[in-house]
């Protein structure tokens, strides 16, 4: 390796040496499997987590409110929340209070040590599937102790337990439940390309649905001549049958248990019975069979100016003595990979008094990117740049208020409360390549529509619908597909997500990390110079990879191996395993190899340090023409005043 700069290739040495190492060395670790824990049973006690919500409930002050809604089957009612209490410090006594409207529905001591709680909801009442309860909290300190502000009474692992049986559902409106914990898709073992599209796009739509439900997906083959799944279904879960069929239609069948939905079609009709299932019409079949007439999807396409309400949140406040709120700023949301983020601030906050001095500060991960005084007006109205080198997926914009001077006892100079409207403008502009690149720039570097490339059948079906599912998990929004051969979606401009479980031999699209059939570790690009680095291992072990670049316009995610499929499905399903770990992986190659942790590859392909803008390259060329005019003018006066010394001219 030679040529590049000595730090680059020091980085590049440093990133071969892990790769050996971490596949080498590494201590073996078990492989998650999704689905963990069995089957849910009748009545079951679910925790928030699973319900969409988080399980750790904060309540700040000596009087903390937070609600929670918490989706109900058919036939099941919420009968308490379950949870293990930890009690802030100087807490003399303690209660907590459930209430839904203007009703009382329990209240119940804390225990002062902390432990386990049960918060009966006797009386909830469910509208549309759902219940919606308010908890209060009630703290007294110490005699002569106040109340940590930064230290809140935590409820956490928090579960609802529910009573009753869930009653199948009658109607094909009514098949997907409110808590889903699994869905099953079953296909013919050769399918067709419609087939494998349907499935795709019914288990990113299901998927998109649930939101941080996060059913488990499987894809199972049907054998020749079957036309159900032998095993009828548990509760909170869903068999599905997609096969392409002359008779078009979505229909229940079965009357044991849980009926199983077969959903048939020809080619061109059977994405149109899929998309009866996630589109409000879908809410109108109130039969056993509905057929779907055309339903045309067209993709959302990203605005440049858009508002934090319609990312998904209509505006947040707090109230405390130094009040802070978090923004969420997706990128998954914004329908793009992003850049030159801005948000407009609007808000307001409470007046500080003249004997108390006060700043608002905006921050990211801790480093503060604005702050400007407090004035009397008590209004918010300023623009914050988010610096692209701190872009990720996703990023948590903080606004706060700190004060200083005498604020009395205990805090008990009068609370702030700080608002931030949901109006608030947030612009950005697109990112190509994205930023940040790698695995933090999917899936939003692939929207709005992506190009699925398979050749392998119902296994490569699979596949895919195991990394979709994957991608889904981690985007606000549903992204869209388009089944297509390998070779169509490497040749189209269109982003794709490519498996070729097999192994990667197309030289068109060049993979940051290769490795051969014969142990050859090859990386791309590893000093930034365009060289290669190489190691091999002997012996030579089978591995499954997945891996991101940017190709031109487009962004490439490749899901292969070396000639081992077996290790790119246990890759498959480690991702799946553990959504906040999948969300956290950065670099752009992930491999892995028996009995062995996947291991993170970060290398220079495909990527560019900088982004230059058409402005920015407008205004270099400017300079650059400037300069080289400078140049002549000096060159030409130089090569004058010489002529004149020689004609002895002054």
């Amino acid at each position: 390796m030679t040529g590049g700069h000595p730090q680059r290739w020091l980085k590049g040495v440093t990133a071969l040496c892990a790769v050996v190492l971490a596949l080498t060395f590494t201590a073996p670790t078990a492989w998650p499997q999704p689905g963990e824990g069995g089957v849910v049973a009748d009545a079951p006690t679910l925790g928030l987590d699973l319900l969409g919500a988080t399980s750790t409930l904060a309540f700040y002050g000596d009087q903390g409110v937070m609600s929670i809604t918490v989706p109900v089957s058919q036939g099941l009612l919420p009968e308490s929340v379950e949870a293990i209490v930890e009690m802030p410090v100087n807490v003399g006594v303690g209660t907590i209070t459930a209430m839904q409207d203007d009703r009382t529905l329990s209240r119940v001591p804390l225990p002062p040590e902390g432990g386990p709680v049960t918060i009966p909801l006797t009386g909830v009442r469910v509208d549309d599937n759902a219940a919606t309860v308010t908890l209060r909290s009630y703290l007294v300190p110490i005699e002569g102790y106040c109340l940590e502000p930064s230290n809140p009474l935590r409820l956490v692992n928090t579960a609802v337990r529910y009573t009753g049986v869930e009653t199948p559902p009658t109607t094909v409106a009514d098949f997907l439940p409110p808590v889903l914990r699994q869905l099953n898709l079953y296909l013919p073992d050769e399918p067709t390309r419609a087939e494998s599209e349907a499935a795709m796009r019914l288990a990113t739509a299901v998927v998109a649905h649930y939101g941080q439900q996060y059913p488990e997906v499987t894809v199972s083959p049907l054998e020749a001549g079957q036309n159900a799944p032998v095993e009828p279904s548990a509760p909170m879960q869903r068999h599905v049958v997609i096969r392409e069929s002359p008779d078009a239609g979505v229909a229940l069948q079965g009357d044991v248990g849980v009926p199983v939905l077969q959903i048939t079609g020809s080619a061109d009709a059977l994405s149109d019975q899929v998309r009866l299932l996630s589109s409000d019409v879908g809410r109108l079949a109130l039969s056993s069979k509905a057929v779907a007439g055309p339903l045309r999807s067209s993709p959302v396409l990203p605005a440049d100016v858009t508002s934090l309400r319609q990312l998904g949140q209509p505006g947040v406040n707090a109230t405390a003595l130094a009040p802070q709120v978090s923004i969420g700023l997706d990128q998954t949301r914004l329908g793009r990979a992003a850049r030159n983020i801005r948000v407009h601030l609007r808000g307001s906050y409470t007046p500080l008094p003249p004997s108390v001095g006060g700043d608002l500060v905006a921050s990211i991960a801790g480093e503060t990117i604005a702050q400007w005084p407090t004035d009397e007006s008590g209004k918010i109205d300023r623009w914050v740049d988010v610096p692209d080198q701190l872009l990720q997926r996703y990023i948590n914009l903080g606004v706060a208020i700190r004060v200083a001077g005498n604020t009395g006892r205990c805090g008990e100079f009068q609370p702030i409360t700080l608002t931030i409207d949901g109006d608030s403008p947030v612009e950005s502009a697109a990112a190509k390549p994205p930023l940040p690149g790698g695995f933090q720039s999917v899936p939003q570097a692939l929207m709005p529509r992506l190009n699925v490339g398979i050749d392998g059948g119902f296994d490569d079906t699979r596949r895919a619908v195991t990394l979709l599912v994957a991608l889904q998990r981690l985007s606000a929004l549903r992204i869209d597909t388009t089944v297509t051969s390998l070779d169509e979606a490497i040749t189209s401009p269109n982003p794709a997500v490519l498996v070729g479980a097999d192994g990667w031999s197309d030289d068109r699209i060049t993979l940051p990390v290769n490795v051969n059939t014969d142990g050859q570790i090859t990386v791309s690009n590893v000093d930034g110079t365009g060289e290669e680095g190489t190691v091999t291992l002997d012996p030579a072990r089978p591995s499954g990879s997945l891996q991101t670049m940017h190709d031109g316009d487009r962004t490439l995610l490749v899901a292969t191996s070396n000639n081992g499929p077996a290790q790119l499905d246990e890759l498959l399903n480690w991702i799946n395993a553990d959504v906040e770990r999948w969300s956290r992986v950065g670099g752009n190659a992930l491999i892995a190899m028996p009995d062995r942790g996947p291991v993170v590859v970060t290398t220079d392909a495909g990527q560019q340090s900088q982004v230059a803008t058409a402005e920015d390259r407008i205004a270099w060329s400017w300079v650059f023409l400037g300069g080289v005019a400078a140049l002549l003018a000096v060159g030409a006066t130089l090569i004058l005043l010489r002529n004149r010394r020689a004609r002895g001219q002054p």
